[in-house]
Order: structure tokens, then sequence, then C-alpha cells
């Protein structure tokens, strides 16, 4: 009778456990963070990006990212569960597309600022007012979108007034030599900054100054770019002047005139200052560089997106006055002049009142206070 018993009471203790693991009762279940699951606020799975995309992978780029991470720390970010990431892409036009798509794709990407490789690109412009249609915004940072036909597909631009920046530059090579036969070299010549720098600069330099060659190296990138300043100055026999028109240009220039041996005869200016580039005027190869400032760019794209993103209107209307009128779209990070510390004609009042003119040695100084290696 007592082995029956406990029998019985065995069976109906393990019946009681089957109902309970048959129970219709609800189950928690985790979300699906790739289909978009709603997760509670403040969680882990409620962050959203914002993504800066640059053209390519340079060293021009390393201060932009240092500006946008620093934006995303000081302007808290994360308290509004945002983040902040830097894509690099590698100066093709088609992995701009795919990289774009692939944020429309996505469930967490909020907000876009992108380097355009190629402003005639329309695969590009289409990809971005896609992503405008989704509800992420967009603004373009150091290359923009043809503005004649395109501006609606990114709320704003953020960067170097280009056209300006090909100007000063002119301007100093027209105060280096009165005249000149030139080869400029650039990544992607389809790229609207480069054709704003180039037209630029012809246009303050002047008549006397005749262009002979003009070389992209895209998507090869500096070792393209030099085998284009050896070819250059081979097919050109009176070159006397070479303008690098992208960060690694300039370095590159630097490389084959010194193999070359052509200094004596080479007056040699450029765009933006990659640590290359800064040894080269220290070592007396460069005559002027045209400095953009994109930690600025970086910076105040993530600041520009955060606001938009959570429709902080007071800093909107704060860095863009006048959006909606022509040119309000346009935020300039501004520009510096730079020269050798010693022996340079250039002097400060050859250019416009906002282009800061420094040596050698107080822009050096200006990259220490930010922590920065070029510029």
């Amino acid at each position: 009778m007592q082995r029956r018993s406990f029998l019985t009471q065995f069976l109906l203790a393990s019946f009681g456990l089957a109902l309970i693991g048959c129970s219709d009762a609800p189950t928690t279940k985790t979300p699906d963070a790739n289909l978009g699951s709603a997760a509670a606020p403040g969680s882990s799975d409620s962050a959203k990006r914002i993504i800066i995309l640059t053209n390519g992978n340079a060293p021009f780029w390393d201060a932009a990212v240092a500006g946008a991470k620093d934006a995303e720390k000081e302007l808290k970010c994360e308290a509004g569960n945002l983040s902040v990431t830097v894509d690099r892409g590698d100066f093709a036009a088609e992995t701009q597309i795919n990289k774009l798509r692939q944020y429309g794709n996505a469930t967490d990407v909020v907000g876009v600022g992108i380097s355009v490789t190629d402003s005639n690109n329309e695969a590009i412009v289409d990809e971005m007012k896609k992503l405008q249609a989704a509800g992420i915004k967009v603004v373009t940072i150091d290359s923009d979108v043809d503005r004649s036909k395109n501006s609606d597909a990114r709320f704003a631009y953020l960067g170097t007034d280009n056209s300006k920046a090909g100007q000063q530059l002119g301007k100093a090579a027209k105060g280096i030599m009165e005249s000149a036969n030139y080869a400029a070299f650039v990544g992607l010549k389809g790229a609207a900054n480069a054709q704003e720098r180039v037209g630029g600069f012809q246009q303050a330099a002047g008549d006397t100054f005749k262009q002979l060659d003009y070389l992209g190296d895209a998507p090869e990138g500096p070792d393209k770019a030099r085998s284009n300043v050896r070819d250059a100055l081979d097919r050109n026999k009176d070159l006397n002047l070479l303008v690098g028109i992208r960060s690694y240009n300039t370095p590159a220039i630097i490389d084959i005139v010194t193999q070359l041996k052509l200094r004596e005869k080479t007056k040699i200016v450029g765009f933006d200052a990659d640590p290359p580039a800064i040894d080269g005027m220290q070592a007396g190869m460069v005559d002027a560089m045209i400095v953009q400032n994109p930690y600025q760019m970086g910076y105040q794209g993530v600041r520009v997106l955060k606001a938009l993103v959570e429709k902080d209107d007071a800093t909107v209307k704060e860095m863009f006055p006048k959006h909606g009128e022509p040119g309000g779209e346009i935020y300039d990070t501004g520009l510096k002049l730079v020269v050798p510390d010693e022996g340079s004609p250039l002097k400060a009042e050859m250019f416009d009142t906002n282009t800061q003119f420094l040596k050698l040695g107080e822009f050096k100084a200006w990259l220490q206070k930010y922590n920065l290696t070029g510029s």
C-alpha cells in the first residue's frame, strides 16, 4: 500500500509539471535588433547612429574623425541614445552608393554626413534622397552635390568654400611667381570640390598661368599620384609649378621632385596639410599650403545632424540663420594659408581678411593645441 501510494503521488506530481510546461501564459521574448523592434528608452537596443561617410581614406580624415568623436562626447550624444560612426570610403562612387543603401536598410541609422565622391553621379544623389524620404537626416561635408541641380538631396553643406579656397591658393601662386606653366593633381576629377578648387585657382592666378596637365589618381590613390607627377614632368619639360589639389597630392609631388632633383626650377603649392607636407615645408620643399579645417567638418557635421534628429531648432537656426535663402545652407568651416617661417614673399594683406595667415611654426602650434598631426 505504501508503495502504491508513493507511485500515485509521483504520477500526480509529474502530470502537474507537464501542465505547467504546456501553459498558454505569454513568455518573454528578446526583440530581434535586425528587425528594428522597439526597446525600452535608455537601453542599448534603442541606440541610434549618426554616420560620417568619407570619400576616401587619407590622413586628412583623421582630423575629421577627431572632431566627430569630440562632438559625440562634448555634445553628450550618449545621453540621447546616439552614437557616432565614421565610415571611410575608397574614392569609388560605387562604394558610396552601396554604403548609402546599407544605411537605408538599417533600422538604427538616423543621420548621415557624406563627402560626395562625384557631384555628377546621379545614383549617389538618388540614394541620398531615398535616405531623406525614409526620415534619415542628410548633410554633406567637405565635398558637396551639384548645387545647381541637387541641393535638395541634403539639408546643408559643411566645409570649405572650395572656389574661394582655390582663389586663395591662386593668389599665393601669383605672389610667388608672375607667370607659370603648371600641372594640377587631384584624386577625383569629377568631385565638386576638385572642380571648384581648380577653377578658383585659375581665376585668381590669371592669364599668365597656363595649365599644361590635370591628372586624377582615384581610386588608386598615393601610388598613382606619384606616377602622375612623374608622367606630367616627363611630358612637359617647361613645367615650373606643381599644384596639389588633394591632401596626399602635395606629398606625392614632394617625393618625385626630390627624386628628380627639380626643386630649384619648380615651385610647389597645395591644399591641405598632411604630415609629410608639413615636414616638406619644414625642409624647404613647399612654398604655400591652403589648409582646410576637417576637424570642424567632423565636429559641426555631428552637431547639426544631432540637432536635426532631436528637433533642436535653436541650434539649427544658430548654425544656419539664413537657411532657405540662396547660399543659406552652407556652413563655412574656414581656411588657413600657411607659409614657411622664413623667406616667403607672401604677406597677410595679399589674402581675404577671413583667411587666417600663418607661418609654419604658428600652424604647428595650432595643431598641437588640438592634438592633431595634420589638417
